[in-house]
């Protein structure tokens, strides 16, 4: 596979990762579609077992934001805004303090957002609450594998 695909490849996989902060738009299955499209082209066989794993994680992560809480983010609780920040905060702590800290990244994104919006730190933790109870857990589920296959992909091309 040359460059101009890999590079289609990871544009597609990016835009599936921005999907899943975006409400009605199937990111999780946009990246599974970027990383089956690349091992269809790809001849060896990393790519199929990256395919299986990918396949097999990005169904449980679908599994567990179905049995998590069904009030899907109603009442502006994580609006675009909180979005865009929860989504920068897993992705910086998902590469700082690699994997373990994504979870504290989603939800540290969400307190430095209501904080600078409220001014205080009671208002912001209920917020953070707030914004998790309604829905969080299962976004930041959803985006925690998307980031997983997207960092395995990367891998798997990188060691080419």
């Amino acid at each position: 596979m040359g460059v101009p695909d890999l590079l289609l490849v990871g544009v597609v996989l990016l835009l599936g990762l921005t999907g899943v902060l975006v409400p009605g738009v199937p990111g999780a299955w946009l990246v599974w579609a970027a990383v089956a499209w690349w091992a269809l082209q790809e001849p060896r066989g990393v790519a199929w077992g990256l395919l299986g794993g990918a396949t097999v994680l990005l169904l449980a992560a679908q599994a567990v934001r179905w049995q998590l809480p069904s009030r899907r983010l109603r009442d502006g609780a994580l609006d675009r805004r909180l979005s865009v920040s929860a989504g920068l905060g897993t992705l910086v702590g998902f590469c700082v303090p690699p994997l373990v800290g994504a979870p504290f990244g989603f939800m540290g994104g969400i307190y430095v957002a209501e904080r600078l919006r409220l001014g205080g730190h009671g208002q912001a933790v209920a917020a953070v609450r707030a914004a998790m109870r309604a829905g969080g857990w299962g976004v930041f589920a959803e985006l925690f594998s998307c980031l997983l296959v997207a960092a395995a992909w990367l891998g798997v091309v990188i060691a080419g």
